[in-house]
């Protein structure tokens, strides 16, 4: 356990633990994890096959009380195989509607990209509103409600790109790299242990809902100060300047801003502080805006990524 994890809460402290112990050099993820959980969003993970994306979600449904369900997105899946359907009962002639596995704490889509685009646009309302609606009736999703989807970006055939309205209901999306040597040791020295490592993650006590709803009302007291207010929104409106209209063909909208300034709360509050600073913005800035930009195909011809160019934005506009 880092000193950071020390001085969490224990609630907190104690879910930072068993996903670390579970984990080889995942402490990036493991932040955006508890960041978006802590914020109230929802997480896009997207990296090369191997690397712990669906290990990470199913730790860290071990370490939160509550249901947890897995979809396993195929291209033959149906939007009621998430949401779920009426059942006809012939005896009494009425219709029960029987809860999809979106009816959880903590849903894990895994490969969203595989998902036709009616699937991932059942999840729309889902994700944005808290609720699923069937017929004429409208049933409220529990309460926490996260969602971590996972997507293979090497393969092509048989996938389905995610829309970008689909893209813009994600709080953060974290792209992960395959690991270096040193890494690569810690995973296999970790799995070989395996046994010891899940010995030691039982024994910590699970986050419970009380716990987190405690901690998410607590982030949302975490101060922003009217500078570092202008500071994000320069750095949203920074995406819109006219000099990158080349580039970029669809700029960051208001929830743009709004997940930024979401995230550096959660983000100064995991640092022990009340208070957010410029530097959980720049942090955070990447994961929260570039998949909300649309560029141009002249730019993606060129080999520019929207990462970039937040990059660049950030080393261009000053904090305060």
């Amino acid at each position: 356990m880092d000193k950071r994890t020390e001085e969490m809460p224990p609630g907190v402290a104690a879910l930072a633990t068993g996903l670390e112990a579970g984990l080889a050099g995942h402490a990036r993820l493991i932040r955006r994890l508890l960041i978006t959980l802590l914020a109230g969003g929802h997480l896009l993970v997207e990296g090369p096959p191997g690397v712990a994306k669906t290990r990470a979600v199913k730790a860290l449904a071990t370490g939160v009380e509550g249901r947890f369900a897995r979809i396993q997105c195929t291209p033959d899946l149906m939007p009621s195989d998430l949401t779920g359907t009426p059942v006809y009962h012939p005896k009494d002639g009425t219709f029960e509607f029987m809860p999809g596995p979106v009816f959880n704490n903590l849903v894990l889509v895994d490969e969203i990209n595989r998902a036709p685009p009616k699937v991932q646009s059942a999840l729309l309302e889902a994700m944005a509103e808290q609720q699923v609606t069937a017929g004429t009736t409208t049933h409220a999703l529990p309460d926490p409600f996260f969602v971590v989807a996972t997507q293979n970006p090497i393969e092509h055939d048989g996938t389905f790109p995610l829309p970008e309205a689909q893209l813009d209901r994600f709080l953060m999306h974290v792209v992960l790299d395959l690991p270096d040597m040193g890494t690569e040791r810690r995973i296999l020295d970790l799995v070989e242990a395996e046994g010891q490592v899940a010995d030691s993650a039982a024994r910590v006590q699970p986050m419970t809902l009380a716990q987190l709803k405690e901690a998410q009302e607590a982030v949302r007291d975490v101060h922003l100060a009217p500078e570092l207010r202008d500071y994000i929104v320069r750095l949203v409106m920074a995406t819109r300047d006219p000099g990158l209209r080349a580039e970029v063909e669809h700029a960051v909208s208001p929830r743009g801003t709004l997940a930024l300034a979401a995230t550096a709360r959660a983000r100064a509050w995991l640092e022990g502080r009340d208070h957010a600073l410029p530097e959980d913005v720049a942090t955070l800035a990447a994961d929260v805006l570039a998949h909300r930009m649309v560029l141009s195909w002249a730019a993606v011809a060129e080999g520019r990524r929207a990462r970039d160019i937040v990059g660049e934005i950030l080393r261009r506009v000053e904090p305060l």
